[in-house]
């Protein structure tokens, strides 16, 4: 169910991959990485064994062909995502380490809840890490030439990781992609956020929860979170609320928003310092949120915004907050890949910046669909529904 750190990056693989790699074109392409991987510290000792009894991992070249026709819906992704028994794990996991928890958000200004819901969502608290060879993914991936050089210079990393001994061959396991441990972190993400919190010489993101909550709250810190202030919050909207000049990525105080009348669902007073833009993940007939400079953080470890909203929500939760008061708009007609692809462009085609055309709908679309909208008398929610695109078909070219 969880989506893995590696979501965007997978997603972005292009179609077409080999189904199958022979046994000597992959030997090959190992014999021309060793070089490299020796300049860049890897021991022949250490490259030998991490590589022994190779074969390529045809699984994962068959799956790279495979593309999910349609989106599931946000709020069946959360209800899965931030289940009862998920909630309860996680309170089990914050009286668990709660000594842990505070001495990581004195040293990082990640709050504990926040740390608690994106480890949640990654591998439901350690218990789904994957449990394929790290290594031997990242070198089928770079021997299939996807993504350039991505994969062959992760390949390296997790051979260096190996040389430094933080983890063993046969402990360093993780998604087909090779997003690795409690964290899910590329062996890149390793290199420059894994940190040894417990002081044991070791940077174990597999086994050891201290290092693992503390590495996800340093790769936060490093994006820039902003301590004191939360990821957002569900908000409700007075009645006749204008959404023209409102958006994602338009921030404004949240004294600003308590003005126009908006405020938090639950009935709590707006925090009282700090910027928040609006997000309605399902358009105006849905939920609306309040969303902080930390929502954006929280995009830098999985770019999707569903994650983002189920890992902040699955914090707010483990906290004691409530569910999401709104209702959601069930009846909406999920749009296919194809037709979410037809939709961005017929907006390019119509002048509007939609940025790539890849059938994914991010800040750009949202922007582009609000100022169609906006254009063609519709609520400006920047929700692109099946609505939007049946306006986009009508339209004169």
């Amino acid at each position: 169910m969880m989506r893995l750190a590696f979501w965007a990056l997978a997603a972005s693989l292009m179609l077409g991959a080999p189904s199958a790699m022979a046994q000597g074109t992959f030997s090959a392409c190992l014999a021309g990485i060793k070089p490299l991987a020796l300049a860049a510290g890897v021991s022949e000792t250490t490259f030998a064994a991490a590589t022994a009894g190779f074969t390529p991992d045809q699984k994962i070249l068959a799956n790279l062909n495979r593309q999910s026709e349609f989106q599931q819906p946000i709020w069946d992704y959360i209800g899965a995502g931030v289940s009862a028994k998920r909630v309860a794990t996680g309170r089990a996991w914050a009286e668990k380490y709660k000594p842990i928890l505070a001495r990581i958000e004195q040293q990082y200004g990640v709050d504990r809840h926040t740390l608690l819901g994106v480890i949640g969502m990654e591998t439901n608290f350690g218990s789904h890490t994957g449990g394929l060879y790290v290594v031997r993914s990242l070198a089928t991936l770079a021997c299939a030439r996807y993504r350039g050089d991505f994969f062959r210079d992760q390949l390296i990393e997790a051979l260096q990781i190996l040389e430094q001994g933080h983890v063993t061959r046969a402990k360093m396991l993780g998604s087909w992609a090779g997003a690795m441990g409690q964290t899910q972190f590329m062996p890149s993400s390793f290199m420059r956020y894994a940190v040894d919190f417990d002081g044991d010489g070791h940077k174990d993101i597999w086994n050891d929860v201290p290092d693992a909550l503390a590495s996800t709250a340093n790769f936060l810190k490093e994006h820039g979170w902003l301590a004191g202030q939360p990821w957002g919050m569900e908000v409700a909207l007075p009645n006749g609320f204008a959404l023209q000049g409102t958006g994602r990525a338009i921030f404004q105080p949240f004294a600003a928003w308590q003005r126009l009348g908006v405020g938090r669902a639950d009935g709590k007073p707006l925090p009282a310092s700090g910027e928040a833009a609006l997000y309605l993940p399902a358009g105006a007939r849905g939920p609306a949120f309040l969303i902080t400079q930390n929502f954006t953080v929280i995009k830098s470890y999985n770019i999707s915004d569903s994650y983002v909203l189920a890992a902040g929500h699955l914090g707010d939760r483990i906290a004691g907050g409530g569910t999401i008061r709104a209702a959601w708009p069930r009846d909406d007609k999920q749009l296919s890949h194809a037709e979410r692809l037809e939709m961005q462009q017929r907006l390019a085609a119509a002048g509007y910046d939609v940025g790539k055309l890849d059938g994914r709908f991010g800040e750009q679309t949202s922007a582009a669909v609000r100022a169609f909208q906006i254009a063609s008398g519709m609520v400006p929610d920047g929700y692109a529904s099946a609505a939007v695109l049946t306006r986009l078909q009508a339209a004169p070219h």
